[in-house]
């Protein structure tokens, strides 16, 4: 597979609108320093510099930004998500971030099968409930949906978190998916 040439971020051939900034050669510097890559997500919003800017600071808020949620539980939901939406690139990327964020690559897959099959505390597992039934019907939440969210010991800051972040690889999925955007081979390998 090494010899194998990784498929381009986006099947869309767009127009880059000028030569990157700067400040994006040096944010795709720090990707390579601490990822050893660039995402592909980043390499294809890249043909317009504000978009870029606006999905990393909305993408860098939701899932590095003070939170009660981990930065795995938040990985777990986007996942679920990306479970339910049956997107390739952030089952791939994201479910790697799970595998290595746990330490345990059991998870990682059952996230991405049936995270219902998984050992998880209360608190967790109505998380993750409540970004399915977000993504499926967001129409159907109700005051009971918040509330379970809330008895498990979810604050109502907590459900904003978890709603965000939810909406955002809902967003993101779709993205993906109209643009034949493909994940970095990298991420397959990961903490397998």
């Amino acid at each position: 597979m090494a010899n194998m040439q990784e498929k381009p971020a986006i099947a869309l051939e767009i127009e880059q609108e000028a030569p990157l900034s700067a400040e994006t050669e040096a944010y795709f510097d720090l990707c390579r320093e601490k990822l050893g890559m660039v995402p592909n997500v980043l390499t294809a919003y890249a043909f317009d510099e504000t978009k870029l800017r606006a999905f990393t600071t909305m993408y860098n808020d939701l899932m590095l930004g003070d939170s009660a949620l981990t930065k795995l539980q938040r990985e777990m939901i986007a996942v679920v998500v990306s479970s339910i939406n049956r997107c390739f690139y952030c089952l791939t990327a994201h479910g790697a971030a799970v595998r290595q964020l746990s330490g345990n690559p059991k998870l990682g897959e059952q996230m991405v099968m049936n995270y219902r099959v998984a050992d998880l505390p209360p608190a967790e597992m109505a998380m993750l409930d409540f970004a399915v039934k977000l993504t499926e019907s967001p129409d159907r939440i109700v005051e009971n949906d918040r509330q379970a969210l809330r008895d498990t010991g979810w604050t109502d800051r907590d459900i904003w978190d978890i709603s965000s972040v939810a909406a955002f690889f809902n967003m993101s999925n779709r993205v993906a998916a109209a643009t034949d955007m493909h994940p970095n081979d990298a991420y397959h390998a990961q903490a397998r």
